[in-house]
């Protein structure tokens, strides 16, 4: 069973490995060697992760206590980070994880959720109803990578003022 909670900043050594290891074993199906070098880099500082963790202040999913995704959602839409475990693909955590990012934005009156989503991704985002909104060329340690802004409008939700 999947488990969602708020995070703990002890969790960001575990986070880091995750997204690591899903960059470079999952989103190595659609860019390069080179460019998920650059996205997951070998030369990565420990406490600039903390900080980055910390002011995301993602949603962590578990099964049987171990961590096997994290995403974040910020006051004004924003997704910045979704990953799952390279080892749970395609078993609900990506889901779980969207459905409560959803919930959670609804309930704080978000009516417009928007992410810049890898080309691996993006199906995955359009079976929740996320819309291309343009496709971007991002600059990563002198790699430059294809990625999509993409954005769900939620028409039943009325925006609340931040």
């Amino acid at each position: 069973m999947i488990s969602i909670r708020k995070y703990s900043e002890s969790d960001a050594p575990a986070l880091w490995s995750l997204f690591y290891h899903a960059v470079r074993k999952i989103n190595i199906r659609d860019y390069s060697q080179a460019q998920v070098a650059a996205w997951a880099s070998n030369e990565f500082s420990a406490e600039i992760w903390q900080q980055k963790m910390n002011a995301l202040s993602p949603f962590v999913a578990e099964i049987a206590g171990v961590i096997v995704g994290y995403a974040d959602l910020q006051d004004n839409g924003l997704i910045d980070h979704f990953f799952c475990h390279h080892e749970h693909q395609s078993k609900g955590v990506g889901r779980c994880l969207m459905e409560h990012l959803l919930r959670v934005g609804e309930l704080q009156g978000i009516a417009r959720f928007q992410s810049e989503v890898s080309i691996t991704a993006r199906p995955f985002y359009e079976k929740f109803g996320f819309t291309l909104v343009k496709q971007q060329t991002v600059a990563i340690c002198g790699q430059t990578l294809d990625n999509f802004l993409m954005e769900k409008v939620m028409p039943n939700v009325i925006e609340t003022s931040r």
